[in-house]
């Protein structure tokens, strides 16, 4: 599935942020599908609630500390829209997704539908461009995102490593891709190629 968006609707400066982009936000949803509905769920049946306890522990522990105490707050019984402030833009989408999914069910994601590297391109691409474009909240993002993924390691910490130097503009996907595995190349230059597409925009 590809985001069908415009460069010049997204990177309006004055209007644009980058939790609004299409393609981040759903891959932010896919990525985190289990723990929105969790938290959906234990919120309409305290029963579920041992389950999430452990799910927000782990997440506490890789540095979601920000995102736990929202979540927190929103299991405590509370649905104002201040808990969206403050969040990075990965949290905000997380967040809003539960505000959303108690409202309205059929809104919340599908754990059917986990991220896939095909997906993320695009929208790893438009934030890229952004980020070039001097959109400073694209250029956090890109660095909460480059720092989640050293956590991660391996293929992901060396992919990680590439976000920098696209950035910057350096597209040569032979040199960025030595050291990466098949697969995470092949997401590279999917990244590449929707950036060139972008750009051409």
């Amino acid at each position: 599935m590809k985001a069908g968006y415009k460069l010049k609707e997204l990177y309006d400066l004055e209007k644009s942020s980058v939790q609004e982009l299409p393609a981040f936000r759903e891959q932010v949803r896919r990525a985190h599908a289990r723990l929105i509905l969790q938290v959906v769920s234990a919120c309409q049946n305290p029963d579920h609630r041992s389950a999430l306890r452990e799910s927000l522990r782990v997440a506490s522990a890789n540095g979601w500390e920000s995102l736990v105490e929202r979540l927190e707050r929103i299991l405590a019984g509370e649905r104002d829209e201040t808990l969206l402030l403050g969040l990075d833009d990965e949290d905000h989408v997380v967040v809003a997704s539960v505000l959303r999914g108690l409202q309205d069910p059929s809104s919340l994601p599908s754990t059917e539908n986990q991220a896939d590297p095909s997906f993320a391109a695009p929208g790893i691409a438009g934030v890229v461009i952004a980020a070039q474009r001097g959109d400073t909240q694209a250029l956090q993002w890109l660095g909460q995102m480059a720092s989640q993924m050293q956590r991660a390691g391996g293929e992901m910490a060396r992919l990680g490593a590439c976000l920098g130097p696209l950035s910057q503009g350096k597209t040569d996907v032979e040199r960025l891709s030595k050291g990466l595995g098949a697969s995470t190349r092949s997401l590279l230059r999917q990244i590449v190629d929707e950036m060139h597409k972008l750009q051409a925009q």
